[in-house]
């Protein structure tokens, strides 16, 4: 089918053959992840729609796709009007407009791998008041009418190695099953790819950017588990990496183990284990005990093995991105460059380290207009030529088998206007107001969202996203659970409370539609600070990115003295990290740009 019209109208056919009413379409796979394989991009492929979260819901006569502000301007440029209502989250639930929309008496479809058991009742609930039902299909029925699906990757699992881990599999394996005995539990089911990867100390080829493998898993109490992959997956070196205590099965064989837990007491996640998952634990009779994956907080509370691999990854990232931007400011002026063909080069200077095993997702390559839109994504449709005038903002990201790196810098192309600038130096004034914040013990992130966002709101500005999320250790580029946000934020809560450990983002923005973007990202990490004659335990900031911040577009004027001091003591920890990877000429370049603000 040549158009997403087409699509619609075959899914619309095959909904009819179904007796189905309806149908919701997530942007997820069967682990709950944001970033899945192309076998799970159903939403793209029917809408056209290129972001990371959203949800489509398919009527007989009507349609709806539903984003947060993030893709307020995204989805309109990506998805047909003719075809689509656009409904903003959290504003309008998709319950909440089925409530109003879906046929009275009608048979709503949803795929039970692909939700919640929480939305299931709360959409459940809302069709019940018109009469409607909330159907479980056993088949997807995009999947009947997608000719070209790709298929699931084959890619085998690699082990992680335990000196880049800092703890081995066993270990973590006894943590888990310490944690069930206190908890009097037999088994938890582990379902999130990151959790898995993260219990068993191994990566995977999956899904793009994020070295994980599809599987699912089960560690018992007594330290044992169950990990289910597909066989063709599994080599020698990770049986012996897994070792006798991990059973490897075939993924086809988790569903019939989960329903074999009878008058077990099985833990399970009830934000990321899909609604099937705990239908056939119901169904096979076990005792579900709904709390959070036990891998979660333990996986975001980095170790110092983590920790010194993550700062290597930085280091090595940051010179590739020095060249990059010194390559472009020399080439951009021409004329000759395109999003596409920027990100393209950045690309291959993250290659040329030899480090490199991806990125860590794709590259926001954003000129003028494009750079307004914060998730934007380049495609040979959209790639826009890199004119004289504008701002272009690149936000990338690498994957070593060491870190994560994830940065966003902006770069004028020619002379900035005063409004760029300005903007550009209050969204600095954020970005350094979170990196110096001290706070206690027991905070959380959406308690420092507004400390980036104040020289912003101070003349009625603001950006539509969050500050900060958080980042795996060659894992995913967004981990959870901690988040810098406001409290209940597109995209999810932020009220997790920060550690000591823990990486996150801190990101804050500021955009004109139709004109430009700005935004100004480094990752930090949590660390413990002795305030002299405090009585509480304190934390802080440590920044762990290193790239110049570009200064022909700070006003300095707008600086206080403290700010001023931080950008410098910034871009000299910059040359001390970066310069001495570098050539003569480049870090000639480099040393003007860290040079003191004045």
């Amino acid at each position: 089918m040549s158009s997403h019209t087409d699509r619609l109208r075959a899914l619309r056919e095959q909904l009819a053959r179904e007796r189905l009413d309806g149908f919701v379409v997530p942007l997820t796979d069967e682990h709950m992840s944001e970033y899945v394989g192309g076998y799970a991009q159903r939403l793209g492929w029917l809408t056209g729609f290129q972001g990371s979260a959203g949800t489509a819901v398919v009527l007989p006569q009507e349609a709806a796709i539903f984003t947060d502000g993030r893709y307020t301007l995204q989805v309109r440029q990506q998805v047909s009007d003719s075809d689509w209502e656009y409904v903003g989250v959290p504003a309008t639930s998709v319950a909440d407009w089925l409530s109003a929309h879906a046929p009275e008496g009608g048979r709503i479809g949803y795929d039970p791998w692909l939700h919640t058991r929480a939305w299931v009742d709360e959409a459940r609930k809302a069709l019940a008041e018109r009469g409607a039902d909330l159907v479980a299909v056993a088949a997807n029925p995009i999947d009947a009418v997608w000719g070209d699906r790709p298929a699931p990757s084959d890619a085998v699992l690699v082990p992680h190695d335990d000196t880049l881990a800092g703890k081995s599999s066993a270990a973590k394996r006894a943590d888990i099953a310490d944690w069930l005995a206190e908890r009097k539990a037999d088994a938890v089911v582990l379902s999130a790819l990151d959790s898995i990867a993260w219990a068993f100390n191994i990566r995977g080829d999956d899904v793009s950017h994020t070295p994980v493998a599809l599987a699912y898993a089960m560690v018992h109490a007594d330290g044992t588990a169950d990990l289910f992959v597909a066989p063709e997956k599994i080599t020698d070196a990770v049986r012996q990496h897994l070792g006798n205590a991990v059973r490897v099965q075939d993924r086809a064989a988790f569903a019939p183990a989960l329903a074999a837990l009878s008058g077990k007491r099985v833990a399970a996640d009830p934000e990321r284990a899909v609604a099937a998952i705990f239908d056939a634990l119901d169904l096979g009779g076990a005792k579900i005990l709904q709390v959070r994956d036990p891998v979660v907080l333990a996986k975001a509370v980095k170790n110092p093995a983590e920790i010194a691999g993550q700062k290597q990854a930085q280091a090595i990232d940051g010179a590739a991105l020095v060249r990059f931007l010194k390559w472009f400011e020399e080439t951009a002026p021409a004329g000759a460059l395109t999003e596409l063909s920027a990100a393209d080069r950045l690309q291959a200077f993250r290659e040329a380290t030899g480090a490199l095993r991806d990125l860590s997702f794709d590259t926001i390559s954003a000129t003028g207009p494009n750079g307004a839109i914060p998730h934007y994504k380049v495609t040979p449709e959209s790639s826009l030529p890199i004119e004289p005038g504008q701002l272009y903002l690149v936000d990338s990201g690498g994957q070593y088998t060491n870190g994560t790196t994830d940065v966003t810098r902006v770069m004028p192309v020619g002379t900035p206007t005063h409004e760029m600038r300005d903007r550009f130096t209050r969204v600095l004034k954020g970005h350094i107001g979170l990196a110096t914040a001290i706070f206690p013990e027991g905070t959380t992130g959406a308690q420092l969202d507004g400390f980036a966002r104040r020289p912003l709101w101070e003349v009625g500005l603001d950006y539509g996203h969050g500050t900060g999320h958080g980042v795996g250790a060659y894992m995913a580029v967004h981990e959870g659970p901690q988040r810098i946000a406001q409290p209940f934020y597109p995209g999810g809560q932020a009220l997790e409370v920060l550690r000591a450990g823990m990486f996150l983002s801190n990101e804050p923005g500021y955009y004109k539609a139709g004109e430009f973007g700005i935004r100004i990202e480094n990752l930090v990490l949590v660390v413990p600070v002795a305030i002299p004659g405090g009585e509480q335990p304190m934390l802080a900031f440590e920044t762990l990115t290193f790239a110049p911040i570009e200064r022909t577009l700070i006003v300095p004027e707008l600086l206080t003295p403290p700010e001023r001091a931080w950008l410098d003591a910034y871009h000299a920890q910059v040359l001390a990290v970066v310069g001495p990877q570098l050539d003569p000429a480049e870090r000639a370049w480099l040393e003007a740009k860290c040079a003191p603000i004045g």
